[in-house]
């Protein structure tokens, strides 16, 4: 299902077109670059409709601070800043939410917009306007009127708009919701997308309930091919899929009083996914990251509290095998595609009452699937922006916690500090209340009523304030036992593991000490896994056998210590090594047509682990030998993980044959893997690869000091190819270094030396 979405297909589709056009846009020349000063003098600051005066400071990184008489004019100015910023970016978006993805590339993208009509993100947009609360609907409404403002009035619209063939189309608040639905894509979207290719394969009733026992299958950059593979890195990317988060409560730390860190995990682009942004209001006040487009700060602080969340991989969904439903109970909707170069196209969209046929979308055509429908909770009306805007006002453990009510998707751990010391967690998300976990990927719709007639929020989950611990520590792992299943697929426990274990070695936590706890790339699951590929090696007699070549690569395993340096040759060896282990065993077990499937589900998932215990000699000497093989031929391969694993920020026209190399913008090696803090998740190579997805963003703050706020995004702030802060910070991630953002106006008046003055 998730295939229908995969940007990659998106871009690749743009490519493909472009070649066949002797001339166009594409060709142009990029803007001439731009320092700050010379960026900020395209804002508008004159003839604006405001109610008062306006400032924004903004400090080197183009970082803006809004101080505001009004909440109306702070949203309005947000509007400003975030279309300035990363308009281009933001259209593009819109175009992908709205399925209109035809319209920038051309005939190739039809499949895609067919497929992403049919998951119709902005379905409840109506309703959420209709339901939210006065002040919501007025903050909203003010961030459009400043994006349609900046719009209107901009001498130069991004390079984007000429590329993608964009027209300057009015905002509304509905595009915000439509565009606030694909960052809450499902992400068990993404796990069925890599399982449903398996479903009609023997032996799949029990390797689905052994997954959902074991529960541990990854979301992003987990090995694979073809389509479902693309979606799964791609579409992973996008939505809020993943992230470390971690409070420490005031008796733990150097300076009495409570921390916050959060490292969101996103997909490697330029422009980043997110921008750093102050605002000053009558009811604002909050430093934080927002997501281009959402007037919200989805990770940040103000003057009381801070907070920060991980993708609780919630089970918000339900696929269901609508087979025996009469055809008279199917709606039909038709939609009119617009395609650019080419002819446009008409599909047919079928609705059941339990939510669109996304088995008729045209990338799933392949794997032969029953009509199946999907319900989602995001496809009904909730409203996160609320949620999060009473967040940015809370001031009590209390006051966050009751701001969840009306927070459906995509369901979310949000962690909690606060100036007194005190720390939190709750379990943000709207749930059905099913009984027990599911026999099949496709249900009966027989059991519907009994699990979506009634609806489970924060208020019935389960929630921490104050542990023993002190520490609160989320990381897409396994949540508490509650009456009603959570969800089914989490992380693995790597990560929370590890943070707790670091936490736990401090006798006081300090911000220097979460700044390395986001940069550590220990992997325990790959240390337990290299101990078993030697006891095994060892029982076998393979490695007093080996050869002068084999007892080298042994031996490098044996002294590897888990961490993936850049320096690391250790950590080349084992993932070599557990490359060619790993195709060669299930190749063993299920043969050549199954084989790479079910490695698939063996690389994501701790389920290796038993299939290693359950397997015949045989067939473990025949993988072993394989994946020591890998190892041997890969001894000098590379000098260290560095050079084997890397990092590349492009943005995504980089795809696009003849012009791509100029949209390439850096390079490099990189630490961490798929399940260490400082997440680099890659697809399971024994070659050179590239990073896919990851930390994309950084931030801690002290809340002793309103102004001891740190930052830092993977790329930079602007979307504007060519500005000087485009890649600035690039530099600042790879050294662990980061920016630091005050709270206070004076703070802020003291470090932010730009300032725009904003009048009607």
């Amino acid at each position: 299902m998730a295939s229908v979405l995969s940007p990659l297909a998106v871009w690749l589709a743009l490519g493909a077109a472009a070649v066949a056009l002797s001339a166009c846009a594409l060709f142009a020349p990029l803007p001439e670059p731009k320092n700050v000063s010379e960026r900020l003098a395209a804002f508008p600051t004159r003839g604006l409709p405001l109610d008062g005066a306006v400032t924004i400071h903004w400090n080197e990184q183009q970082i803006p601070f809004i101080e505001a008489e009004s909440d109306s004019d702070a949203a309005f100015a947000l509007g400003l800043v975030h279309a300035h910023l990363r308009l281009g970016q933001m259209a593009t978006m819109r175009m992908i939410a709205r399925g209109r993805v035809s319209e920038m590339v051309g005939p190739l993208g039809v499949d895609i917009d067919h497929g992403l009509r049919t998951l119709a993100y902005g379905r409840a947009a109506a309703e959420i306007e209709r339901t939210m609360d006065a002040d919501t609907r007025l903050w909203v409404q003010r961030f459009v009127d400043g994006v349609n403002h900046y719009q209107d009035t901009a001498a130069e619209l991004p390079h984007d708009f000429d590329i993608l063939n964009l027209e300057p189309e009015p905002w509304t608040v509905e595009d915000v919701f439509a565009m606030g639905r694909l960052a809450g894509t499902d992400v068990n979207w993404l796990v069925w997308a890599g399982l449903l290719p398996l479903r009609e394969r023997a032996g799949w009733d029990e390797l689905w309930a052994r997954l959902v026992e074991d529960g541990a299958v990854a979301v992003a950059g987990s090995g694979g091919a073809g389509p479902t593979a693309q979606a799964q890195r791609w579409l992973g990317g996008l939505s809020k899929s993943g992230s470390n988060s971690l409070a420490v409560a005031g008796h733990r730390t150097d300076t009495g009083g409570a921390l916050m860190a959060n490292d969101p995990h996103l997909g490697i682009l330029v422009p980043n996914v997110w921008l750093i942004a102050g605002v000053r209001s009558p009811s604002y006040h909050a430093v934080g990251l927002m997501a281009p487009g959402l007037p919200i700060f989805a990770i940040g602080r103000n003057p009381h509290v801070a907070w920060g969340g991980t993708n609780m991989r919630a089970a918000s969904s339900d696929l269901y095998d609508v087979s025996s439903v009469p055809r008279s109970e199917i709606d039909e909707r038709p939609e009119h595609i617009d395609v650019r170069w080419w002819f446009d196209s008409d599909v047919t969209i079928r609705e059941t009452e339990w939510g669109p046929i996304v088995s008729d979308a045209p990338l799933l055509a392949e794997l032969d699937l029953p009509p199946l429908a999907l319900k989602w909770m995001g496809h009904g009306a909730s409203d996160e922006i609320g949620a999060m805007l009473a967040v940015s006002r809370a001031r009590t453990f209390a006051e966050f916690r009751a701001a969840f009510d009306r927070f459906a998707v995509p369901g979310q751990n949000m962690l909690y500090a606060d100036s007194d010391g005190n720390i939190g967690q709750v379990m943000a998300v709207w749930l059905p209340s099913r009984n027990g976990s599911p026999a099949d990927i496709a249900l009966d719709p027989a059991g519907h009523e009994a699990s979506w007639g009634a609806l489970r929020t924060v208020q019935d989950l389960p929630h921490s304030f104050n542990p023993d611990s002190g520490y609160l520590v989320s990381a897409n792992n396994r949540p508490p036992e509650t009456d009603v299943p959570v969800g089914f697929f989490f992380s693995r426990e790597d990560r929370a593991n590890r943070m707790a274990a670091l936490i736990e070695a401090e006798t006081a936590v300090s911000v220097e000490t979460l700044k390395a706890i986001q940069q550590d790339v220990y992997m325990e699951s790959s240390v337990a896994l290299r101990d078993l590929f030697l006891a095994r090696l060892d029982a076998l007699g393979l490695s007093a056998a080996a050869d002068a070549e084999g007892k080298k690569a042994i031996e490098r395993l044996r002294s590897w210590d888990g961490e993936y340096r850049l320096d690391s040759r250790g950590a080349v060896t084992f993932e070599q090594f557990r490359h060619g282990f790993t195709g060669n065993f299930y190749v063993l077990l299920y043969g050549e047509d199954d084989g790479e499937a079910f490695a698939s589900v063996g690389r994501r998932t701790a389920l290796l682990h038993e299939d290693i215990a359950a397997a015949g000699e045989k067939t473990l000497r025949g993988a072993l030998s394989a994946g020591l093989e890998a190892a041997v031929e890969g001894l000098d391969s590379f000098a260290n993980w560095g050079e084997m694993h890397r990092l590349s920020l492009s943005h995504p026209l980089s795809y696009v044959p003849l012009i791509g190399s100029r949209y390439e913008f850096a390079e490099a090696g990189v630490g961490g893997s798929s399940d260490t803090l400082m997440k680099t998740a890659h697809d399971p190579a024994a070659e050179r690869h590239t990073v896919n997805y990851g930390s994309n963003a950084r931030h801690i703050s002290d809340m002793t000091d309103p102004d001891e706020n740190y930052f830092v995004l993977l790329g930079g702030q602007d979307g504007w190819f060519n500005s000087t802060t485009i890649l600035d910070q690039w530099e600042l991630w790879r050294r662990g270094d980061y920016i630091r953002v005050p709270l206070t106006l004076d703070g802020v008046r003291a470090s932010f030396p730009h300032v725009l003055s904003l009048k009607n």
